[in-house]
């Protein structure tokens, strides 16, 4: 897949955004409270370097979270941006992913789509699940039917979110896991290094991101560096930044690609009834 085709991951996922893998639901019940929301945000060229890099860029991330604790939470995401390269026409990509982790952070259904000037489609189709001890299985549709085993103690992205904000909570500097999101051909679980910053009460610049139901939450600045596993020790393969409120909403994104960095402003926010755990 190209890096005109990958974008950006869910990262509210991030955006990045499940319970945290405890033994017992009563003390998942007890981590954070996601709030279910759909929020839009306007993709802009925030800078770019080298001969290869985009001299112009913008574009658009719909992003659609729901659900609880009890049972489960689901993301739909979609990225459109359009690159002017140095030489040549216009470049359009175009990325959908749809998710469903269930509450206990172990199950984990995911669909991509992604597609480049309206062609050449390409689709990622499986589900993973975690074992008891840990360990991940991947079965994909597609690309091509199989069966794989990757790795262990690696997280979701509804899960990785919240461990985020745990960490947040403690006072937690650096948090650094490892997780899968389906994405990159459904086959491959990334390094993540998170960077927590001081938490912030400053008034948002946004005018979405000043409602009410975000009002006096914490926030803080988080910034998500990923690693491809053998290559740890290599530049992130990309790094998303982006200020993180408790109840896992995200503004002010960054979306660092190496050779070009994209900004997303929340445009539009809007809070869903909350589905209460009846368990």
């Amino acid at each position: 897949m190209t890096k005109f085709a990958v974008f950006a991951r869910s990262f509210v996922m991030p955006l990045t955004v499940a319970p945290l893998v405890l033994a017992a639901g009563a003390a998942q019940a007890a981590g954070p409270s996601l709030a279910s929301h759909r929020a839009v945000y306007e993709l802009t060229l925030l800078s770019s370097k080298g001969d290869k890099a985009p001299n112009t860029a913008r574009g658009r991330i719909a992003f659609d979270f729901s659900g609880n604790a009890c049972d489960g939470y689901t993301q739909n995401f979609r990225q459109m941006t359009e690159l002017q390269p140095p030489e040549g026409p216009a470049r359009l990509s175009d990325m959908r992913t749809a998710t469903f982790e269930d509450a206990s952070a172990r199950n984990f259904r995911f669909k991509v789509e992604s597609k480049v000037d309206n062609r050449g489609v390409e689709q990622i189709d499986g589900a993973a699940s975690k074992s008891g001890d840990g360990a991940l299985s991947v079965r994909l549709v597609r690309p091509q039917p199989s069966r794989l085993d990757l790795d262990q103690d690696v997280v979701f992205p509804t899960e990785h979110i919240v461990r985020i904000i745990e960490a947040a909570k403690a006072g937690q500097k650096m948090l650094a896991l490892k997780a899968f999101d389906g994405s990159d051909t459904g086959r491959k679980v990334f390094q993540t290094l998170t960077i927590i910053g001081k938490e912030t009460s400053a008034l948002p610049s946004e005018k979405a991101a000043q409602a009410a139901q975000l009002k006096n939450l914490k926030r803080w600045p988080v910034t998500i560096s990923y690693f491809e596993e053998d290559k740890k020790d290599n530049a992130p393969n990309y790094v998303l930044s982006f200020d993180l409120y408790e109840n896992g909403v995200s503004r002010a994104l960054k979306l660092d690609y190496g050779d070009f960095v994209l900004a997303g402003e929340m445009k539009q926010l809007e809070f869903l009834p909350a589905k209460p755990c009846k368990k």
